[in-house]
C-alpha cells in the first residue's frame, strides 16, 4: 500500500476500521446527549490499538494535514490526528520540531476536546515541553475556562510526577477542589495516585492536610491503591 500523506486518506483508513456496534457503546460511554460533555461528537467505531496503528503508519503526514484531521467530526478520526501529534514529538530529532509540534498542539485545544484525546497527549507533549521550559503556563491553563485546557493542565503533570516532582499537582488539586466538572475531581484523583506510586508519604501527608478540603471523588480515586483498613480510615477522616 503506497500512503499519499493526506487527510483524506487517513480518513478514509479511520472509517474503513470502524465497527456501528463499537460505535453505539463509544457514543453512550462518552457522553455524547445534549448538555453532556461529549455533546455531539461522533463515533465510528475505532478502537484505540486500531487508532494507534493507523497513526503509526502517518508518522509523517504535515501539520497542515493533521489540522484537517483534528477539525473533523468523528472523534476517532481526532484521535489518529493527536497520536500523530504524539509520535511525531517522540521521533523529533531537534528541539526546534519538538517546539513545532508543541506549539501546534497548543494552538488546537478547542478540537482536543474529550478526556481521552486529552489523557493520550498532554503528559507526552505538554509534560515533556514544561519539565524542560517551564511550568508557569500550566498555572494559567488550570484556571481556564475550559475543560479540556484544565485537564490538559493536569495530565500534563504526569510527567513532572514521573520525575518526582510533585509541586504542581499537589498545587493543581487545590485549585480545582471546587471545580464543577467531576472530571476534573477524577484526573486530580488519578494524577494524586501517581505521587503515591512515587512517593506515598507525600500522598498521605497531602492528604491528611487537604483532604477536608478536597472533593470525595478525588479522594477515592488517589487512595485505590491503598490497603481497605486504610482507605476506610482515610475515607472517614477527611469527611466534611
Amino acid at each position: 500500500m503506497v500512503l499519499t500523506l493526506s487527510a483524506s486518506e487517513v480518513i478514509e483508513v479511520v472509517k474503513a476500521a470502524g465497527t456501528p456496534k463499537y460505535a453505539e457503546v463509544a457514543q453512550r460511554f462518552f457522553k455524547t446527549d445534549p448538555g453532556q460533555y461529549g455533546a455531539g461528537d461522533v463515533f465510528w467505531g475505532v478502537r484505540n490499538p486500531q487508532a494507534r496503528a493507523i497513526a503509526k503508519q502517518y508518522t509523517k503526514l504535515p501539520l497542515k494535514e493533521v489540522h484537517t484531521l483534528l477539525d473533523h467530526q468523528v472523534h476517532e478520526v481526532r484521535m489518529v490526528g493527536v497520536l500523530i501529534l504524539v509520535e511525531q514529538f517522540k521521533k523529533a530529532k531537534t528541539a526546534s520540531e519538538r517546539n513545532t509540534v508543541y506549539e501546534f498542539y497548543t494552538h488546537h485545544f478547542e478540537r482536543i476536546n474529550n478526556w481521552d484525546l486529552v489523557d493520550l497527549s498532554a503528559h507526552i507533549i505538554v509534560g515533556e515541553h514544561s519539565a524542560q521550559f517551564g511550568t508557569e503556563v500550566l498555572y494559567d491553563w488550570v484556571k481556564s475556562d475550559h475543560l479540556w485546557t484544565r485537564r490538559i493542565a493536569v495530565v500534563a503533570c504526569w510527567h513532572l510526577i514521573k520525575k518526582d516532582r510533585f509541586e504542581e499537582i499537589l498545587s493543581f488539586c487545590l485549585t480545582l477542589k471546587d471545580d464543577p466538572e467531576s472530571l476534573m475531581h477524577k484526573a486530580c484523583g488519578w494524577m494524586l495516585r501517581e505521587v503515591g506510586k512515587r512517593d506515598v508519604a507525600v500522598l498521605r501527608s497531602f492528604l491528611e492536610q487537604w483532604g477536608k478540603q478536597l472533593p470525595r471523588t478525588t479522594i477515592r480515586y488517589a487512595i485505590e491503591r491503598f490497603p481497605e483498613s486504610e482507605r476506610l480510615t482515610l475515607l472517614s477522616s477527611t469527611k466534611k
